[in-house]
């Protein structure tokens, strides 16, 4: 679809089939925009990223944008109206089956062909872009001792992240007692030492702790899928290895891990290092021997060094959270462009987040390389459907606040960009949550479209790195899978340095292209799966965790 979108002085009209077009900057009630071979003559104001008719649309019309129906008209629309939720319902045209044999145009990958990264290869062939080792807890009554573990461990090893704000809170003290309280407004963050200055083990890029408030008390299938998922993140190539620490009676056991671990990869041989509290004893005997075992197992892990591996050895996630109008325009199809030059390269992309792939799910099923990968997409979409439904909810239901104030006025519209991170390449594999990566190319993942349990879930199956657009900003990141932030306009580039990495809002401004943008993103890639550029999410340790239960969540 990049090749279609014509950019205006004042508006963008993504596809030539759309009646609805949307906004570049803020336009004024009886402004006359000369679009194609005719004028509109605005009704009302149109804030930027927000979208306004080019045609009359009756009531009970559809709206198009995208080239697909992402709307219903719930009054007449004159041409020049603006779009709203008050004006304007959810609607999509239903799926089936496979109907077309898809072609695909590859993009040119000559700037990449031979590439490489540094990388740390696994004896089963994975190659990973960090190398991490893990704490987790099989069940939340070992959350208090993952703790006990992460305070031995990150400041005196050198992977404690700098705070700052201990600092400001001496000062304030200080301002207290000597009893300068107006002094207060005028204290400033001190820049401090980073403690990953004197980093102990060189080739480790850190120790991840994962706390959840699963393992116990939900149902057989919660235990199941968490363990399936703790499985993932244990053969993820970004992790070397683990301590695992179980009470001893919880329904996630041991004995199931290692069965979910053997599932996804039958030759398993990195550390794992298992801790029973009910077998060990004392807390101090459980929490001294972890602490030992862990130790010599970091020095082990710690002879691993990265080394070149070819571009086909990434796993790329695609990943979309706090979207704006121009989210769908400008940075998912970079990060769509990048998919398919990865997926041109041999490599693998994942895209999940399956509510926010309401309305394109034709497109999706006749991209599908097989039958049987289309049928399994159309049944996970559709049992979602359905459980969300039985508590009274729905797709319709998914944009945020934040979404429709920015533009985002139906789960259609919004759903329609989010695919764009997809790219146009066939859909190799269907995965439902929990299952781990199995095919070259592109996948589609079964999750939430909550953004932490969509990341978590795809570094579970495998991801290495992930691509998080965002028109709003978010700071949410991964323990194990760097994550690179890409805003959609200048502006929240420009406003939050500290959590975004790169910038597609020049789109918006005409100064570069789709593909030009996903070029750049692409070195920028390489050079964060190589370690040389430390993502700002990693930077600030943001190592967001959230196992999804298998409830409605969208």
């Amino acid at each position: 679809m990049q090749a279609d979108i014509t950019i205006l002085k004042k508006t963008i009209k993504i596809n030539p089939n759309d009646n609805v077009i949307v906004a570049l900057t803020d336009l004024k009630p009886g402004e006359i925009l000369q679009h194609e071979d005719s004028t509109i003559t605005l009704i009302s104001e149109i804030p930027a990223k927000h979208k306004l008719t080019e045609v009359d649309i009756p009531t009970g019309g559809s709206l198009i944008m995208y080239g697909i129906k992402v709307g219903e008209a719930l009054e007449d629309l004159p041409k020049g109206s603006l779009i709203h939720t008050g004006n304007v319902r959810h609607a999509v045209t239903q799926f089936g089956r496979k109907s077309e044999q898809y072609q695909w145009v590859q993009p040119d990958i000559d700037k990449f062909i031979g590439r490489t990264f540094e990388g740390y290869h696994r004896s089963d062939g994975q190659v990973g872009t960090s190398n991490y080792w893990l704490v987790i807890p099989l069940v939340f009554c070992e959350n208090r001792n993952v703790e006990v573990i992460k305070h031995a461990f990150l400041d005196e090893l050198g992977f404690g992240k700098p705070n700052p704000y201990k600092s400001l809170v001496s000062k304030m003290k200080k301002a207290l007692v000597y009893g300068n309280l107006q002094e207060i407004d005028d204290i400033t963050l001190d820049s401090v030492k980073d403690p990953s200055e004197n980093r102990f083990f060189e080739n480790l890029d850190g120790i991840k702790f994962l706390t959840h408030q699963g393992g116990c008390g939900g149902t057989r299938q919660d235990a199941e899928m968490l363990c399936a998922l703790l499985a993932g993140y244990l053969n993820n190539p970004n992790v070397a290895g683990g301590t695992v620490l179980s009470l001893g009676c919880q329904n996630a056991q041991a004995e199931l891990l290692e069965s979910k671990i053997r599932a996804i990869n039958k030759d398993f041989d990195k550390p794992l290092i298992m801790m029973e509290q009910q077998k060990e004893g004392t807390e101090a005997e459980l929490l001294t021997k972890a602490i030992k075992r862990t130790f010599l197992a970091l020095a082990e892990v710690n002879q691993n060094n990265r080394k070149p591996a070819p571009l086909s050895k990434l796993n790329i996630g695609l990943e979309c959270g706090g979207s704006d109008g121009f989210s769908g325009i400008s940075a998912n199809p970079v990060v769509g462009h990048v998919s398919d030059l990865l997926v041109s390269l041999g490599g693998t992309s994942v895209l999940s987040e399956f509510p926010e792939l309401c309305g394109v799910e034709q497109e999706l099923i006749n991209r599908c390389e097989s039958l049987q990968v289309a049928e399994k997409f159309s049944q996970l979409m559709k049992a979602y459907a359905a459980s969300a439904a039985a508590v009274g909810s729905g797709f319709d239901m998914n944009p945020s606040p934040g979404n429709i104030k920015d533009g985002l006025i139906t789960d259609a519209i919004k759903s329609a960009g989010a695919a764009k991170k997809g790219g146009s390449s066939p859909v190799a594999d269907v995965l439902d949550y929990g299952e781990y990566l199995k095919k070259k190319g592109l996948n589609l993942l079964c999750t939430p479209g909550n953004d932490v349990e969509s990341t978590t879930a795809m570094a579970g199956s495998g991801a290495n790195i992930i691509l998080f657009t965002t028109g709003l900003g978010t700071p949410t990141g991964n323990p194990i899978a760097p994550v690179i932030k890409i805003s959609s306009n200048t502006t929240l580039y420009r406003k939050m340095p500290d959590i975004i990495d790169f910038n597609t809002g020049e789109i918006i401004s005409g100064e570069k292209s789709i593909e030009e943008c996903g070029e750049e993103l692409m070195e920028m890639i390489i050079d964060v799966a190589s370690g040389k550029i430390l993502p700002k999410a990693v930077k600030l340790g943001q190592d967001d965790f959230i196992p999804w239960k298998r409830g409605v969540s969208l």
